[in-house]
């Protein structure tokens, strides 16, 4: 017994003794507190496990940061504010990690923009890369590119096991994915990354290919394991592009994720093995631009999730399973196999199941072979998914092929199935469902006719966490009973925890003027969202007016509209980035000399509207003029006179046949056009891009006449490549032209009802012959 107490002493002395050594040899942990970029790089620097360094509140202007060192998991090193939201990266700047345990946050980038890749990149160079780090609750807000044609990403991630979370990141308008994960290289690979809690706000509307919110991988690394973790965040009106995720690589989950009224899909575009598991895809009835779920490859499931109002069609449909390319190069479309879509539900979406999207055998004389998508979906299970409309919906399924690769078992509707494909396995029950919260809809009793496929048994949890058994289960997503009070989208739970993502809109104000140089004044002075009211006369301007904010200039006597006359050398109204101009109720006049609308040569970074309405127009060189790079959300023509110009409205500087276009909506209604010599309406898309499907044109109950007559090619209405056009309803009437307009036949495009005389005719092309993009 002596023997054994003498050898625990001794060998509890030499624990003690080495615990103590080590311990002696940790450096303190220390708060370290900056005041300017040489005191922040010496502090990185000199930086251990631990240690926090805290940048003083205030702006931190052209900061180009690179945080490096070696924390551990218990012992991270933190680059943090010393307020958060009271430290702000401004100007040329960005930051870069590199190490391990690294953990940044609270930082608040705004005015400016990166001078490299990425805002914030997850590597310094390809020897210093990150890996167990962190970023969290961060803003990054309108940190965007002054030229939209310069491409850059908000976040890259390289290395493995890093992480985004509780950041709030909004309104990037330049080319390039928000968030891109790299997997170039064997460290870069198996990287399970984490995104997760964040609350991805507005994307506005790029025009054109490259505005996703989240890009995993490329079609040249998109056979690599990735196993990213896209989970519980919120997608708010990212409507950036088609594609609101693009997901090329393999085994990455999408877990819990709200898609609220964005435009766009989350899309299985290269790579296999993917999960898709109770999210959200909020539509509203809102816009037919608004989708849900597009898949590509091979063995996915898709399980759990719900789809309320969905009007999306084709590539947007809430659930669009593509036809692929045989022997595809990696960049374009596989074959769809092996994929599981269960236990979903469908509430109030329009042909929520759409198959064999983007077929099109019927364009082989224009395409090459390596085009030609014909490989159908194979071995594909659609099984105990739930479709409930409350009006008569009877075309749950749109196929564009053979839909003969589909295994349909155990789904139920509530509305007779008139689709062209009637599956057994699709079945019509007249079943009531109850509203539980918001947006939330369930089955007032289970349905639990299930079928039980392969692997289903895998498949424990219903939409909201709940367990599915074997004596309680049910099709759809939602099994019942339901927690109480539940929630579609909580707010709180994701973004930061002290940024306000909303803030009240101020009351417009109603500024009345009755001079020129009143009227020059007032609209500088002006705030956004205020009114100016004319007084009845005549206004004799000489310089153009800035529009950057929004403003509406109106008439104070509709019946006697007030006159803006210009003689300003280059435009009257010169459109800068978020201009947002409502013209209404005014006459306005040039001398011939000068646009009456043009963007800024360059620096377009963000999108710009113009509505003119109730509103004439005369005596100008063209109506309205832009630049490469600029882009409208809406020009809009309401209830208007436009005459004796030279040209209308060209929206035709993206001429790189890259798959961009200059507005995303044109809209002319019930208006005139008259002696307008050249061409009326320019608008171009170049490039055959099948996922850039934008360009909204619709001209409905317009006159237009004696145009034309100058325009080289005889057209007056020129829209190539425009996927989505209306000519309704319009008369066209002694205008010296051979073409009023082409249209797009395989795009659905068809002339409604106009009224032509003297004019020339609408053609119809087929298929439209497009500069190949790859």
């Amino acid at each position: 017994m002596k023997r054994f107490l003498s050898t625990l002493s001794i060998l509890t002395l030499f624990i003690a003794s080495s615990i103590n050594a080590e311990a002696s040899t940790l450096k303190p942990k220390k708060d370290i507190k900056v005041k300017n970029l040489a005191e922040l790089r010496s502090a990185i620097k000199n930086s251990n496990a631990g240690d926090q360094i805290i940048l003083a509140n205030g702006t931190w202007k052209d900061a180009e940061i690179k945080f490096y060192g070696k924390g551990t998991k218990d012992n991270p090193i933190v680059l943090k504010a010393e307020t958060p939201g009271k430290v702000f990266i401004e100007g040329v700047s960005n930051l870069k990690l590199a190490g391990s345990y690294l953990e940044v946050r609270d930082l608040y980038f705004k005015n400016g923009y990166t001078p490299s890749n990425a805002v914030i990149q997850f590597k310094i160079n390809n020897d210093s890369i990150a890996n167990n780090c962190k970023v969290t609750q961060c803003v990054i807000e309108e940190f965007t590119q002054p030229d939209r044609d310069v491409s850059d990403h908000w976040v890259e991630f390289w290395g493995r096991h890093n992480e985004l979370s509780n950041n709030y990141i909004t309104g990037k308008s330049n080319f390039g994915p928000t968030v891109r994960v790299f997997l170039d290289g064997n460290e870069h690979v198996n990287n399970y990354h984490q995104i997760i809690n964040n609350h991805f706000g507005p994307r506005p509307r790029k025009g054109g290919p490259h505005g996703e919110t989240i890009q995993i991988g490329d079609s040249e690394t998109s056979m690599t394991p990735s196993y990213t973790n896209v989970e519980n965040n919120l997608f708010d009106r990212c409507n950036g592009e088609v594609e609101i995720i693009s997901s090329k690589s393999n085994f990455n989950e999408f877990k819990n994720n709200v898609f609220f009224e964005s435009e766009g899909s989350l899309v299985l575009r290269h790579g296999n093995y993917a999960k898709i598991d109770g999210n959200v895809f909020i539509g509203n009835d809102a816009s037919d631009q608004m989708g849900g779920i597009r898949i590509i490859n091979t063995g996915h499931w898709i399980t759990n999730n719900y789809f309320y109002k969905i009007k999306g069609n084709a590539f947007r449909s809430a659930i669009a399973i593509m036809n692929g390319i045989p022997k595809s190069s990696l960049n374009r479309y596989n074959q769809v196999t092996d994929v599981v879509v269960a236990y979903n539900s469908f509430i109030d979406c329009v042909s929520p199941w759409q198959f064999s999207v983007g077929s099109n055998v019927s364009q082989k004389e224009v395409l090459p072979k390596s085009e030609i998508r014909s490989a159908r979906p194979e071995r594909v299970t659609f099984a105990n998914n739930l479709i409930y409309s409350a009006s008569k919906s009877e075309n749950p399924i749109v196929n564009y092929d053979k839909v003969d690769g589909v295994n349909f078992k155990n789904n139920f509707t509530n509305n007779a199935n008139k689709s062209e494909v009637q599956p057994a396995g699709l079945i019509t029950k007249d079943f009531a469902v109850e509203k539980i919260a918001t947006d939330i809809y369930s089955l007032k009793q289970n349905n639990n006719a299930i079928f039980a496929g392969f692997d289903f048994e895998n498949i424990t949890k219903d939409f909201f966490g709940n367990d599915r058994t074997v004596s309680n289960n049910s099709i759809g997503a939602i099994v019942n009973p339901v927690k109480s009070n539940p929630i579609l989208i909580d707010k709180t739970k994701y973004g930061t925890n002290w940024f306000a993502t909303e803030t009240p809109q101020a009351a417009a104000n109603k500024i009345m003027v009755t001079t020129s140089d009143e009227l020059v004044n007032q609209i500088k002075r002006a705030v956004s969202g205020d009114i100016i009211v004319l007084k009845s006369g005549t206004f004799k301007l000489s310089e153009s007016i800035v529009i950057d904010k929004e403003i509406t200039i109106t008439s104070s006597n509709t019946k006697k509209k007030s006159k803006i006359e210009f003689t300003a050398a280059k435009t009257a109204f010169e459109m800068h980035p978020k201009g947002n101009l409502i013209l209404k109720d005014v006459v306005l006049s040039g001398n011939k000399s000068q646009n009456a609308f043009t963007t800024l040569d360059k620096n377009m970074s963000k999108a710009y509207n113009l509505h003119i309405e109730n509103t004439e127009i005369t005596n100008f060189k063209n109506v309205l003029e832009v630049s490469k790079g600029s882009f409208s959300d809406n020009v809009i023509v309401a209830n208007s006179l436009i005459t004796n110009c030279e040209n209308g409205f060209l929206l035709n500087k993206e001429t790189n046949d890259g798959g961009d276009y200059n507005a995303e909506f044109v809209t002319f209604t019930n208006s005139k056009f008259d002696g307008i010599q050249g061409v009326v309406l320019d608008y171009y898309r170049g490039g055959y891009d099948e996922s850039t499907i934008g360009g909204n044109l619709k001209l409905e109950g317009n006159t237009f006449t004696n145009c034309g007559k100058d325009q080289a090619e005889h057209i007056l209405i020129k829209n190539r490549g425009i996927v989505f056009v209306t000519i309704a309803n319009n008369t066209f009437k002694d205008n010296d032209v051979k073409t009023i307009a082409v249209l797009w036949g395989e795009k659905g495009q068809a002339p409604v009802d106009n009224k032509i005389t003297n004019s020339g005719k609408i053609e119809i092309v087929q298929n439209l012959e497009m500069k190949l993009m790859y």
